[in-house]
């Protein structure tokens, strides 16, 4: 079926040791194994990208137009509520980009409740923990089938 991308943002590297009352308990490795699994099972392949730089993640997003990725799915961390970089790159591409969210930030701080990205995805997934990384496989399948 193609191959997804899963990327992660600034101090997902950190998940299991960062603040694990509100992110859990699984290291990103962890999650990262649980995807490709469930990825696979659907039919396709899973490439995993962590950076705690914007311009990586840009970078990431346009490659995934130009080498022809099926999806992406995105915890882009804090960058949500003010990467107008990362929100340009997904706006100037065709592949459909499903953004997740650990923790459900509209229960958080009040500077988390806005995303600047949410515009331009496909949709986002919000706190359902870990899970939601395969709630948002799940819902960017049904769009690579033509089932949203």
């Amino acid at each position: 079926m193609g191959t997804i991308l899963l990327l992660n943002g600034p101090n997902l590297n950190r998940l299991g040791k960062r603040e694990p009352e509100v992110y859990g308990h699984e290291t990103l490795g962890d999650i990262e194994y649980k995807v490709k699994t469930h990825a696979k099972a659907l039919g396709y392949e899973l490439e995993c990208l962590q950076s705690n730089h914007e311009g990586d993640l840009v970078d990431a997003l346009h490659k995934a137009e130009d080498e022809g990725i099926a999806g992406v799915i995105m915890n882009p961390g804090a960058y949500t509520h003010y990467s107008y970089a990362i929100r340009d790159s997904i706006a100037g591409i065709s592949v459909p980009v499903v953004e997740i969210h650990i923790s459900n930030i509209h229960a958080r701080e009040e500077f988390r409740h806005t995303s600047v990205l949410a515009p331009v995805t496909a949709g986002q997934i919000l706190g359902f923990g870990s899970n939601g990384y395969l709630l948002a496989l799940q819902a960017l399948d049904f769009i690579l089938r033509g089932e949203k």
